[in-house]
């Protein structure tokens, strides 16, 4: 588009969601985007806009309404039906230009690591990627560090005016917390890691007022360079965290029998009907597959119940339980960080307290 510039900053306006759909059915994800796009665009006094990809997908428009959507951008093509890079990449950089959003999101998924990239430097502005914290409203901004931080945030100044979006990432290997803005360009864009925000209830209400938007695009043949011929599902079973009520987590604490830790673990998470979880120095070691990592290089998980086994609570860890309905510890250190947050917390060797919890669990299980 001629009048295009990605640094004419006041022509930006609303807060955008790639809605990412596979086959026909809308990615968790997705719904955990919506939700904080609520929340930022209300902070600027914008609406939220879904912006879905796909071939008869309409059915899914009145879900993005219901958990926080006022519009949705719907493009529909048969070519549109699988992911490809070329033409997803297309149709969304000529949305934007076409309609100016000053924020636009995507899940932080396989999809969404491929395609952002792409749409940044199409539409030649920044990308802070696997965002792990939002904000635009700098005093809520403040308090997040002043929760998540060391920082002496009281002693700085802040220029309350600043409606750049504040995106917060592990770096160096998650050993900090950096936070960025792109205040020379828009959109301000951002990958969001799955199950880091939380997915708002659902309002039907909302669902009946959602505005349908058809933009025109179009997609040529020398557009397209890739061409999907067939779907084939990789059969490989991992561990669900995201989506469980109960995960039992293991850390450097099972050192010195680590087949024997890790069976305790499944033994407890199986009474319990969970799942199990670990830090990163478990899957560092090669005591877990990757799948199973929780943390801030990991994945972050809100269970009923989280059960951390010799896990001392690194900041890396907390922060991707911390926000567990109950937290119980097991450590042999008093004074480990991980009491700091738990709910309960035993101090102790978890290969003579988590058979004692096992036996307790089964007991009550049977009177009831």
């Amino acid at each position: 588009m001629k009048n295009y510039s990605s640094t004419d900053v006041a022509a930006f306006q609303d807060v955008w969601v790639f809605c990412e759909q596979r086959q026909g059915e809308m990615t968790p994800t997705t719904y955990e985007l919506i939700s904080e796009g609520r929340k930022l665009a209300d902070e600027l006094g914008v609406k939220l806009c879904g912006l879905l990809l796909g071939s008869q997908v309409e059915g899914l428009v009145k879900d993005l309404g219901a958990y926080g959507a006022d519009q949705v951008y719907l493009c529909e093509d048969p070519e549109l039906k699988d992911y490809t890079t070329d033409a997803y990449t297309k149709v969304i950089a000529d949305c934007v230009e076409a309609f100016r959003p000053e924020i636009l999101l995507f899940g932080a998924s396989n999809i969404g690591r491929d395609l952002a990239p792409r749409c940044a430097a199409r539409l030649h502005t920044g990308l802070c990627a696997d965002c792990t914290h939002l904000d635009v409203d700098v005093p809520k901004y403040v308090q997040f560090l002043r929760e998540a931080s060391t920082l002496d945030v009281d002693a700085q100044k802040w220029d309350l005016e600043d409606r750049n979006l504040k995106m917060t990432r592990p770096a160096f290997g998650g050993h900090l917390m950096a936070t960025i803005i792109c205040p020379r360009f828009r959109p301000a864009m951002a990958t969001v890691r799955p199950g880091v925000m939380k997915k708002a209830a659902r309002n039907e209400s909302m669902a009946t007022r959602v505005e349908l938007i058809r933009p025109t695009f179009q997609l040529f043949a020398a557009d397209l360079r890739t061409k999907v011929r067939e779907i084939v599902k990789e059969t490989r079973k991992l561990v669900d965290l995201t989506g469980a009520d109960v995960v039992v987590s293991v850390g450097r604490g099972i050192s010195k029998d680590v087949e024997g830790g890790i069976k305790l673990a499944e033994e407890l998470a199986g009474v319990l009907g969970g799942v199990v979880g670990g830090s990163r120095a478990a899957i560092d070691s090669g005591w877990l597959s990757a799948d199973h990592q929780v943390g801030q290089t990991g994945k972050t998980v809100h269970p009923k119940i989280y059960i951390a086994l010799g896990i001392s609570g690194a900041i890396q860890h907390k922060a991707g339980m911390q926000d567990s309905e109950n937290i119980i510890a097991v450590n042999k250190s008093a004074t480990a960080p991980i009491f700091e947050i738990a709910d309960f917390g035993i101090c102790g060797d978890l290969f003579q307290v988590v058979p004692l919890m096992i036996q307790s669990f089964r007991e009550e299980q049977e009177k009831k």
